[in-house]
């Protein structure tokens, strides 16, 4: 529960700095440039909290995830690009519950594939089911209330990218899933989770801007708001690490859509940081708030169908099935499904582990030394009162992780 109310108000945060789409920045650039703080976070963290030993440990245990990883990072990638194009056409506080429609194919692929909600009761059943249509009916009331607020063109396709990002991002928590499953950390997924993240970002990027020298030149454009970008793509590391955990231990079914409480922060930080909707009517307004209510009290009604002995049974037959089909050893399934150490697995931290973070630092300051604040309407009274909001929720989660599984 902490880890997903955690991860919705970090991802939240996260998507903030996407709002420079409105300087006119290329889409992609903002993207590709959140991936490559993306990619510094997911070395760096793993490296702090675990050590690299620790992650070629537990890939050493089941090496055909390197592959699912690489492929989820593709899909997160892709799915990125189409949400900073939403953001440019319905703006923050309406793209952002559209694209959360991607809790609603989560369960479905739970459901389907990994026996979540077997052996379940009636009340869990509705309560899912019933979360579900909540969310849905609030996305609905959002999409109506985008029409309203930007020409007819780029009303439906900033909700066409919005819900296709939803798509692309419900799809990827299947590798998630399987990872887990089979007993894998989600620090050691995300280390090559961001392979297929920096890669197909930048082909895309590339593409998108008709050769590397035309996108080196946006980039070098862009240098003075890189690092903000950049701390962009950190932040939404480490709401998207207390989701993975949040998948972990309850499950696509509850966790994703618990995580998808970023809603309500990324309406927070365009509404009160950003000063989106102002002079927007009544009724917009009404529809906009009471859209992303709806879908966060079905988010909450989701959450309260906690899970049962019975599905968790459901649970350990998934896992034996997935260690089965890929020879990963039975007794490393079972501890690490439970939050423990597999024995054979030893933390510790090397000079390779002090490297990366020092490299990863180095380049954060230097984009920082070069950077500057973005011309652009920003409430700093509101958004030092959300920092700080986040930061606390980090911690308590933080601590309260460690304490029951260290991590793992």
């Amino acid at each position: 529960m902490l880890c997903g109310l955690t991860a919705g108000a970090w991802l939240g945060a996260a998507e903030a700095p996407t709002k420079l789409v409105t300087l006119g920045l290329s889409p992609v650039v903002i993207s590709l440039s959140m991936v490559i703080g993306v990619f510094l976070a997911r070395w760096t963290l793993p490296a702090l909290i675990q050590g690299t030993s620790y992650v070629a440990a537990d890939l050493r245990q089941a090496p055909h995830l390197i592959v699912w990883a690489v492929l989820a990072g593709c899909l997160w990638a892709v799915a990125n690009t189409l949400a900073i194009f939403a953001v440019r056409d319905v703006g923050l506080s309406i793209a952002f519950p559209l694209w959360n429609s991607n809790s609603l194919l989560g369960i479905f692929w739970g459901i389907l594939f990994f026996q979540e909600l077997r052996g379940a009761d009636w009340r869990r059943w509705v309560g899912v089911l019933g979360g579900a249509g909540l969310m849905f009916a609030g996305a609905t009331a959002l999409a109506i209330a985008s029409a309203a607020q930007v020409p007819a063109r780029d009303a439906a396709r900033g909700v066409a990218a919005a819900l296709g990002a939803g798509v692309l991002w419900g799809t990827m928590y299947i590798p998630y899933r399987k990872a887990y499953l089979t007993g894998m950390s989600p620090l050691s997924f995300i280390t090559f989770f961001t392979v297929g993240e920096l890669g197909m970002m930048t082909a895309l990027a590339v593409t998108y801007s008709g050769g590397v020298s035309p996108l080196w030149s946006q980039l070098s454009g862009a240098r003075h708001v890189l690092f903000w970008l950049l701390a962009g793509g950190f932040v939404w590391v480490v709401g998207d690490l207390f989701q993975q955990y949040a998948v972990k231990y309850a499950g696509i079914t509850r966790g994703i859509p618990l995580s998808n409480t970023n809603q309500l922060w990324g309406l927070l930080w365009g509404i009160l940081v950003f000063g989106e909707l102002r002079g927007a009517s009544h009724s917009v307004l009404a529809q906009v708030i009471g859209g992303s209510v709806v879908m966060a009290v079905g988010a909450g009604v989701i959450a309260l169908s906690s899970v049962s002995r019975s599905e968790h049974v459901s649970w350990q037959k998934a896992a034996a099935t997935e260690g089965a089909r890929y020879g990963v050893d039975p007794e490393y399934t079972r501890s690490r499904i439970a939050g423990e150490d597999a024995s054979s697995i030893v933390r510790g931290r090397t000079w390779i582990d002090w490297l990366v973070v020092s490299v990863a630092t180095a380049t954060i300051i230097g984009f920082a030394l070069v950077a500057r604040a973005p011309q652009i309407a920003f409430a700093w009274v509101w958004a030092a009162v959300l920092a700080i909001v986040t930061l606390g929720m980090l911690a308590v989660a933080g601590v309260s992780l460690w304490t029951a599984t260290r991590f793992n």
